[in-house]
């Protein structure tokens, strides 16, 4: 009898490797040494049983330290006197499914039926939760600001009411299917390793319907048109999502419905732009005003607020009202509203108005325009240091 390999040297990982250094090591050779991979090949078959067994020993802590102070001997007493037993010696069985059935999805059960003498099958209850479901939703930025009730409609598959969602008619119910003896799957192959398939007849229901309901046409369910009334709170913004549990897609065979979320777009305003919880607005300025001073009226959320602008107010200047932005979702802060000035010059002036403004330039100085004045200097340095060069 061949004496048996080192567990480390199986799995190609040093002697002080970590759990999931040991867990990749035994992924990597499972997908190297799997039966699906090597049909026929008897030397894979006993490959990929050696390493699973140095997979079972080296995860399990206790195991790994009697097996590096003891070597294989040390393990007798862990696996009994008839040695290392798939059917009973796999504390870990349920990490291998989850490892092979990631790599081979559900052809990996069959396998561990094998291994674990059947043990490994799971309980088939038929019924299913219904999808999850997404609805996109435009409102304006009222609604945001404020909260609103709204209703939307979309279309969802429900369980039949017909037949209770068995699909069969009434009268009639569901037969266990012959071909899987209500398993849902069956089991081909033989010898040491089986593969577990969805069945082909009840498609993994495990039951059939010979009679099926004339309202679904036996599948236990029915397209409608649903319309459901929706709250949308205060503060919401572009991409924020309301979740409506259990108003999705109805469940297959009894089973609970999916959630519906909704996906809320705020459309863009003609007066406000948004940025978080903060609003901007441009506010046109009469040109006296923002000259000479005084109050003008700028809207917000809650109606007009008189602003107050100084004596000689640059166009483009920003002045920011605290706490006149959008209610934030928490309830108990609010952002602030930023209005800029967009000083506007008058049209369609009459000859009273052009004399008037003819003689207010006549009487002006260039130190009412310091702005103009800096900029004539910098054009100037300009040109002295061309002249300098020469050009």
């Amino acid at each position: 009898m061949a004496a048996k390999r080192d567990y480390y040297e199986l799995l190609g990982v040093q002697r002080d490797a970590s759990p999931e250094e040991i867990k990749k090591a035994y992924r990597r050779m499972a997908m190297k040494y799997h039966p699906d991979r090597n049909p026929g090949d008897k030397t894979a078959e006993q490959n990929f049983k050696d390493v699973s067994e140095a997979y079972e020993v080296l995860s399990d802590p206790a195991k790994r330290q009697q097996y590096d102070q003891f070597g294989h001997d040390g393990l007798k007493s862990a696996f009994g006197p008839g040695g290392f037993d798939f059917s009973r010696d796999f504390t870990h069985a349920s990490d291998l499914q989850d490892i092979l059935g990631s790599i081979f999805g559900e052809g990996g059960g069959g396998i561990f039926e094998e291994f674990f003498g059947g043990r490994r099958r799971r309980s088939r209850t038929g019924a299913q939760r219904g999808a999850d479901l997404r609805f996109d939703l435009e409102i304006d930025l009222e609604e945001a600001a404020f909260g609103s009730e709204r209703e939307i409609a979309l279309p969802l598959t429900e369980e039949c009411g017909a037949c209770g969602g068995t699909g069969a008619a009434p009268g009639s119910r569901r037969e266990t299917c012959r071909q899987c003896g209500g398993q849902g799957a069956v089991i081909s192959g033989g010898g040491f390793f089986q593969v577990r398939q969805t069945c082909p007849v009840c498609g993994g229901a495990g039951s059939i319907v010979r009679q099926p309901c004339r309202a679904c046409e036996g599948s236990g369910r029915v397209k409608t048109r649903k319309r459901l009334s929706l709250r949308i709170p205060r503060g919401v913004e572009t991409g924020s999502r309301l979740r409506l549990a259990g108003k999705g897609e109805g469940g297959e065979r009894g089973g609970p419905a999916g959630d519906l979320y909704v996906v809320l777009h705020v459309r863009e305003h003609p007066l406000f732009k948004r940025h978080g919880d903060d609003l901007y607005c441009e506010v046109p300025v009469p040109l006296d005003a923002a000259l000479l001073g005084g109050e003008v009226e700028v809207p917000t959320l809650e109606g007009y607020a008189k602003l107050r602008l100084p004596l000689g107010t640059e166009n483009g200047k920003v002045f920011r009202l605290r706490g006149k932005g959008i209610p934030n979702i928490d309830g108990y802060t609010q952002g602030d509203l930023n209005v800029q000035v967009k000083v506007e010059t008058p049209v369609r002036l009459t000859l009273r108005q052009k004399k008037a403004i003819k003689d207010f330039v006549e009487a002006g100085h260039p130190d009412n325009y310091p702005l103009r004045q800096q900029f004539l200097r910098l054009a100037e340095e300009f040109y002295e240091r061309k002249r300098a060069m020469g050009k």
